[in-house]
């Protein structure tokens, strides 16, 4: 299977290239020609590094008909790239948010459709075991109906090291764009696909390191209540300073009709303090989550079945964070559609 990276612009681009580059059965090509000159964590200078197949433009990407790609461009530039490989009949996996805005997502879900490809929605965080014993406990009626869902997605500043998480054009917001989703998407998942029908914002950016302040919010809390009366609190934050020992982390209390149940995605093995740097260390435990991702991707395409979580569901997680940013220019609850 010939499989395309299309852009380096994400954090988690390396990973996927690096688990793709030594995955059997898997040709990749890689390209990042919307790269700044000179940056080397992006364009030739990381593909020589991750020992990635390189090549120059769209154009000769394209040109390779690959099976699959996986778009990690700027949130903003998702809709072109997925288009693009649409039209070559390759299947897409494309990073979150799936758009910045409603038009794009929805054009994406179309191009694919048309096209006879599937869409998926980068989620790694569906892909955590604890996560699917959780989900099926819900199903399985043993937990009781969910009364609320309380969560944290917190993490370090992506501006730091990739400016153009800081642009909201490029980026579509900061912390709540970067962060409510993967929590709304485990409700989701939880739900089934019920869609929200209120949501409600308040954020800052008092939230930092004291760095180079971005022009979004660094930190937020977003309530999201749901038609079956279930009520959502998330906190979605780039809160973490640059000596924390993890990037980030995301975790959950789930308070059913018949018991509480608390969701950690990335749980320490190895929790202690390192003398040679003075910082915390930490060492995450449990299963690799994007090469999970990617072996759900992978077998969608091979298969011909549709992968979950699917470009639907990247929409009904996109639509939320845009009722949270329309909830902080009004300063009022914002009611969604149903149905």
């Amino acid at each position: 299977m010939r499989v395309a990276v299309l852009s380096f612009a994400h954090l988690h681009a390396a990973a996927y290239i690096q688990l793709l580059r030594d995955r059997e059965g898997v040709e990749l090509i890689t390209a990042d020609p919307e790269a700044p000159p000179g940056d080397p964590t992006r364009g030739r200078s990381l593909a020589e590094r991750l020992n990635a197949d390189y090549v120059d433009t769209w154009d000769e990407v394209f040109a390779l008909r690959p099976d699959a790609v996986v778009v990690t461009s700027e949130n903003a530039r998702h809709r072109t790239l997925v288009e693009r490989a649409a039209a070559t009949g390759a299947h897409v996996l494309c990073e979150k948010p799936l758009a910045t805005t409603e038009a794009d997502a929805q054009a994406m879900i179309d191009a694919c459709a048309r096209a006879g490809v599937r869409l998926m929605t980068a989620y790694p965080v569906r892909f955590s075991p604890a996560f699917t014993a959780l989900r099926r406990a819900l199903a399985e009626g043993s937990l009781g109906g969910l009364i609320s869902v309380h969560g944290a997605n917190n993490g370090s500043n992506p501006a730091r090291s990739h400016p153009w998480f800081g642009d909201p054009e490029l980026a579509g917001g900061g912390a709540l764009a970067d962060h409510t989703v993967h929590m709304a998407d485990l409700v989701d998942a939880l739900l089934d696909g019920e869609q929200a029908a209120e949501v409600y914002a308040q954020a800052n950016s008092v939230l930092d390191d004291g760095g180079s302040t971005p022009e979004v919010e660094t930190a937020g809390l977003v309530t999201i209540r749901y038609p079956s009366g279930l009520v959502t609190a998330v906190d979605a934050s780039w809160s973490h300073p640059p000596d924390h020992p993890t990037w980030g982390g995301l975790a959950m209390t789930c308070v059913a009709e018949k018991a509480i149940v608390e969701f950690d995605a990335f749980p320490p093995l190895l929790d202690g303090f390192d003398s040679t740097t003075g910082r915390g260390r930490w060492e995450a435990g449990g299963a690799d989550l994007d090469a999970a991702m990617l072996d759900e991707f992978l077998d969608a395409v091979r298969t011909g079945r549709r992968p979950s979580p699917d470009g639907e569901a990247g929409l009904r997680t996109l639509r939320i964070v845009l009722a949270a940013y329309e909830s902080l220019r009004t300063g009022q609850p914002v009611a969604l559609p149903v149905g």
